[in-house]
């Protein structure tokens, strides 16, 4: 199923040159940046990756969405933090592809109402509707002590 945009509210552009061994940067230059490949890799390191950058999105973007659910539940979100690990591999076919997991904590909500906050953000998120389906996402709430 695609999901088409019923009214759109922000484009981002960025443009890149030279990949995954290039620089990058965002139309209104917020962004300006080396891209290497990490050293797991077989690159320098040393600067960013594709995959930091997407979990880095995710995380902020999925911590946003529990902020809207958990004004919709009543709950305080406003301390919660979302960890992404974003993992690259092969596929079937020959093929790259990534595998996601999502670990939230949110202080002082208990496990059963993290787990309701958790599970709605990530109908709500739009970087969780756009890997739906697509990719292996794992979300998880963290019991906080």
């Amino acid at each position: 199923m695609t999901i088409k945009l019923q009214k759109p509210l922000y484009t981002a552009e960025a443009n890149v040159k030279g990949g995954r061994d290039g620089h990058g940067s965002s139309s209104d230059g917020v962004l300006d940046l080396d891209i290497r490949p990490p050293t797991e890799l077989g690159g320098p390191g040393g600067a960013t990756n594709p995959e930091q950058l997407f979990a880095l999105g995710y995380a902020a973007c999925f911590q946003s969405a529990m902020g809207v659910v958990g004004r919709r539940q009543r709950i305080d979100t406003s301390d919660s933090t979302v960890t992404a690990r974003v993992t690259l591999g092969t596929i079937e076919g020959g093929g790259f592809g990534l595998a996601v997991e999502l670990d939230v904590a949110i202080p002082g909500v208990d496990r059963e109402a993290a787990e309701k906050v958790v599970e709605a953000a990530h109908q709500v998120c739009p970087y969780s509707n756009a890997t739906r389906n697509n990719i292996e996402v794992t979300v998880r709430a963290l019991t906080i002590e």
